[in-house]
C-alpha cells in the first residue's frame, strides 16, 4: 500500500501530524494505500513556502509565467494516459471518463496560457490637460483550492493554471478520497520549470481547510464542493477578510418538450444521469417531461438503455459505468432510493438489484436506478443524490415544468429538450439557472467562458475559469499620472477635477 504525502516546495514530504486515513480502491472495496492528514504547522509550511515565492513569481513577465504553463501542458498532453488510471483507481469512473475530466482541464491551462492578453490593462491619454490614466490587474498573493473527490484533475485545473498565470501562488488541498491526482499534477508542474513554492499540496481533511480560511497570508480561497460546506467556506473565509468562490451542490433538472426527439433526449440522458455513476455535479438527475405522453415515451425509451448498460471496474474496457466512491456513499444512495419508494415513487429500474462481477464483490456498486413518479415534496427530488439516480416528475404543461424548476434551491446547471426556438429561448432567458443547455445534456460552459451556477449552487461574485477567473485572482488598480514640464502649480484645496 502507498503512504500519499505532501508536496511543498517542488518535493513530496510525508506527513507528520500522526492522523492518516485509508484510501480505498472503488471497485474492490479494499484499501490501497493511506493518505496524511495534515495538522496545522503543515499547512502553515505550505502557505510559508507560497508565501516565500510569492514576490519572484509576481513580478516575472506574464509571457515567461505562460511559457511554463506551456510546457507543463506539453507534459500533461503527453502522460495524460497515467493521470486517467490515478483517477479511476481512486474514484471509480472508467479509463474514458477520467481521460475526459483531463482533457476539460486541460483546456483550462490552454486559457491560461493566453496571460499576457488577459491581463492587458487600459489606458486613456489626457483624462485632464496633461494627465493621463492607466487601470491594470495585480495578483492578489497566496490563494488556496480545496477540491471534490469527483473530478481530481479537472476541478485543480480549473483553479491554479488560471491563478499561476495571473501571478498568485497556490496551495491546494484535494479531497483526501482521491488526493493522488494532485501529487502528479504538482510534480509536472516542477518539471515544466515551475519555481519551488509556487505551487504546493496539503493533504487533509476539515482541519486542513480550516487553517487555510483562517491563514492571514491566504489572500483567496476557491471550493467546489457540497452546500453545507461552501457555504462554511464562504462565511467563514469572509470573515476572516478573504476573497472567496464555494461553489456547492445541484439538482440539474431536463425539462422535455413533446417535441424533442426521443431518440436523442433517451440517448443523452444515459450519459448525463448515470455517467461516472452521477457522481458529477453538472448531472441531470431530474428529467421533467411535458404531458403525460411525452413522460411514457421516455420511460419507454429509456428503459432498454438501462437494461444493456455495462457496470463494473474500469479496468474492464467494456465498463460505461463503475462504482461509487466508498462503501458509505453506496449505502446514502441505496437508502434515498429506498426513501423515495417508501414516499410513492415508481421504481422502473432498481439498482440495488445489481450483482458485481466475480472477482468484484466487495466493490461499491449500484445499477441505474429510474424512478418514476416523483414530486417536489419527496426527499430524492429536494436532495443531492450524487449517484446513478434519474428521477422522472411529470409536468402538466410547459409553465408547469419552469415551476418545478423554479422550486429547488439550487440553480446550478438545466437542460431543456425542443425543436422550437422561440420556447427555448424564453426558457434559457427567464430560468433561474446559472448554465443552460438547449438540446445539450451536461452544459459545462467551454474554458475561456466560466462555470458557476446561481442560487444555493454559488456563494461569492465570480464563477469559475475563463474571464471571471482572472478577475477573481487578480485586484485592480488605477494609476492617474502627470508629468512637471513648468512652473510648480500653486497650492489647490478644492475637489480636484480634471479637464
Amino acid at each position: 500500500m502507498s503512504d500519499i504525502g505532501h508536496f511543498i516546495g517542488n518535493a513530496r514530504v510525508p506527513g507528520r501530524s500522526g492522523r492518516s486515513a485509508p484510501v480505498t480502491d472503488p471497485a474492490t472495496g479494499e484499501q490501497a494505500g493511506t493518505v496524511a492528514l495534515a495538522a496545522e504547522d503543515e499547512v502553515d509550511a505550505a502557505v510559508a513556502a507560497a508565501a516565500a515565492a510569492f514576490r519572484d513569481w509576481s513580478r516575472m513577465p506574464p509571457l515567461r509565467r505562460a511559457r511554463i504553463l506551456d510546457a507543463f501542458k506539453a507534459i500533461l498532453s503527453a502522460r495524460m494516459g497515467d493521470l486517467a488510471r490515478v483517477i479511476s483507481s481512486e474514484h471509480g469512473k472508467t479509463h474514458e471518463d477520467a481521460l475526459g475530466e483531463v482533457t476539460r482541464g486541460l483546456e483550462v491551462v490552454e486559457f491560461a496560457i493566453g496571460a499576457p492578453s488577459h491581463l492587458k490593462g487600459e489606458f486613456t491619454e489626457n483624462v485632464g490637460t496633461g494627465v493621463d490614466s492607466h487601470a491594470l490587474r495585480q495578483p492578489l498573493g497566496v490563494v488556496a483550492g480545496i477540491t471534490p473527490f469527483n473530478f481530481p484533475a479537472m476541478v485543480p485545473m480549473w483553479m491554479f493554471p488560471v491563478a499561476l498565470a495571473c501571478g498568485n501562488t497556490f496551495v491546494l488541498k484535494p479531497s483526501e478520497r482521491t488526493p493522488s491526482a494532485a501529487l502528479l499534477l504538482a510534480e509536472w508542474l516542477a518539471e515544466a520549470g515551475l519555481p519551488a513554492g509556487v505551487f504546493n499540496v496539503v493533504q487533509g481533511d476539515a482541519a486542513a481547510v480550516d487553517r487555510l480560511l483562517a491563514h492571514p497570508d491566504v489572500k483567496a480561497v476557491s471550493f467546489v464542493g457540497s452546500t453545507p460546506v461552501a457555504r462554511h467556506v464562504y462565511v467563514t473565509g469572509t470573515a476572516n477578510g478573504k476573497r472567496v468562490q464555494a461553489l456547492g451542490g445541484a439538482k440539474n433538472h431536463a425539462v422535455i418538450l413533446p417535441d424533442a426527439d426521443m431518440e436523442m433526449v433517451a440517448g443523452a440522458l444515459m450519459g448525463a444521469a448515470y455517467g461516472s455513476a452521477g457522481e458529477r455535479c453538472m448531472a441531470i438527475s431530474v428529467a421533467v417531461p411535458v404531458g403525460e405522453e411525452t413522460a411514457d415515451r421516455l420511460i419507454a425509451a429509456l428503459v432498454p438503455r438501462i437494461e444493456a448498460l455495462r457496470v463494473g471496474p474500469a479496468s474492464d474496457p467494456a465498463t460505461e459505468m463503475g462504482p461509487v466512491v466508498t462503501r458509505a456513499h453506496l449505502e446514502r444512495v441505496r437508502a434515498l432510493v429506498a426513501r423515495g419508494a417508501e414516499e410513492g415513487a415508481r421504481l422502473v429500474a432498481d439498482g440495488r438489484d445489481f450483482t458485481p462481477p466475480q472477482g468484484f464483490e466487495g466493490g461499491n456498486y449500484i445499477g441505474a436506478t429510474l424512478l418514476d413518479g416523483v414530486t417536489p415534496e419527496m426527499d430524492v427530488w429536494k436532495q443531492e443524490i450524487f449517484g446513478p439516480v434519474l428521477s422522472v416528475v411529470r409536468a402538466a404543461d410547459a409553465r408547469h415544468a419552469a415551476e418545478i424548476v423554479a422550486r429547488h434551491e439550487y440553480g446550478n446547471g438545466v437542460a431543456i429538450f425542443t425543436r422550437d426556438g422561440q420556447a427555448a429561448r424564453l426558457f434559457a432567458q427567464e430560468v433561474e439557472v446559472g448554465m443552460v443547455g438547449i438540446n445539450v445534456p451536461i452544459p459545462v460552459p467551454m474554458a475561456f467562458h466560466s462555470f458557476g451556477g446561481w442560487k444555493a449552487s454559488l456563494f461569492g461574485d465570480h464563477h469559475m475559469h475563463g474571464p471571471e477567473g482572472v478577475r477573481f485572482y487578480t485586484r485592480l488598480k488605477t494609476i492617474t499620472s502627470r508629468w512637471p514640464g513648468g512652473p510648480a502649480a500653486a497650492a489647490e484645496f478644492g475637489m480636484p477635477v480634471l479637464g
